[in-house]
């Protein structure tokens, strides 16, 4: 299978910027949006990790979606993300606030019964059926290493083949004979991503579309061009932006992933915000060192700072 480069893709999951005393700084978000208007860096909102959606009450989560939608709609992909829900219905109800809201697209995460025990594939099953039984929103199944289980791909595929909303799926693993399972199988009906800038070649050379990176919200132009590179078939310039875009990778997550990342934005006058507790500001030798992989790989220049 060969991939369909005019769907190559490419989605930031978007920080929450906080004010230092733990509300969402709106002046902040809408900041931090505006640069992926017309960027052709689709967007997800209110995710777990990067967006630190756990800590978001019901209330914050809607406003929220609210104002991407206002920011974004219409400009670039904007979706809902959410986070690992314990029951059917407080996925149903993200669904419903993402539907609301007027995302054009929002995630299905797999389910987290919690006290690390995994659902049985039948349980699975009657998870999902239960959530795209109740929702109309376009959704994108998602399967991440997060909750501690691989949703079986047999699953996943019955999925895909009983409801036409299902428009996606983010696959969050590292298995590659998993990932070439899914691919080979939906790549043609649906747009498949994997998360992290680490296994986009992998992807893309298996018929996959793109992938999802935390680091675009430093470096939307970066990660576009990786896109851009793969879609023109310039090997060359592809491997010389995903070296870039991997020297970030691992300097943001090595030095404490979303709280330098904010950290960063604010140095360079973006808009970052700060974390919220339970996460802590980072440290100053943590910035340090990711400052000089910034400065290492010219990205003040590819960004226009």
């Amino acid at each position: 299978m060969t991939a369909d480069t005019d769907r190559y893709q490419v989605f930031t999951i978007s920080i929450t910027p906080f004010a230092q005393d733990g509300s969402i700084d709106e002046v902040a978000l809408r900041r931090h949006l505006a640069k992926f208007a017309g960027s052709g860096v689709g967007v997800y909102v209110g995710g777990g990790g990067s967006g630190e959606g756990y800590t978001l009450s019901r209330d914050e989560t809607a406003r929220l979606l609210a104002i991407a939608v206002e920011e974004l709609k219409g400009r670039t992909s904007i979706r809902a993300m959410g986070v690992e829900p314990r029951t059917a219905r407080q996925m149903i109800d993200f669904l419903d606030l993402a539907k609301h809201a007027g995302v054009d697209a929002a995630q299905v995460y797999s389910l987290d019964v919690g006290h690390g025990h995994v659902p049985t594939p039948r349980e699975l099953g009657a998870y999902f059926d239960e959530v795209l039984s109740n929702s109309d929103i376009p959704a994108i199944l998602s399967t991440h290493q997060s909750v501690g289980y691989t949703i079986p791909a047999p699953v996943i595929i019955d999925l895909f083949n009983r409801y036409d909303r299902l428009i996606g799926l983010n696959i969050s693993h590292q298995d590659p004979g998993y990932l070439r399972t899914l691919i080979d199988a939906l790549g043609e009906r649906a747009d498949i991503c994997v998360g992290g800038p680490h296994l986009a070649p992998l992807a893309l050379a298996l018929g996959g579309h793109g992938f999802l990176t935390s680091e675009g919200n430093l470096a939307p132009r970066l990660c576009r061009s990786v896109i851009d590179a793969a879609h023109a078939g310039d090997n060359a310039l592809f491997l010389e932006r995903w070296g870039k875009l991997m020297r970030l990778f691992m300097a943001l997550y090595g030095n404490g992933g979303i709280r330098v990342t904010k950290a960063v934005l604010e140095h360079q006058g973006l808009a970052g915000g700060y974390p919220r507790s339970p996460r802590l500001p980072s440290e100053p030798e943590a910035l340090t060192n990711a400052l000089a992989v910034v400065e290492e790989i010219g990205l003040a220049e590819i960004e226009g700072w």
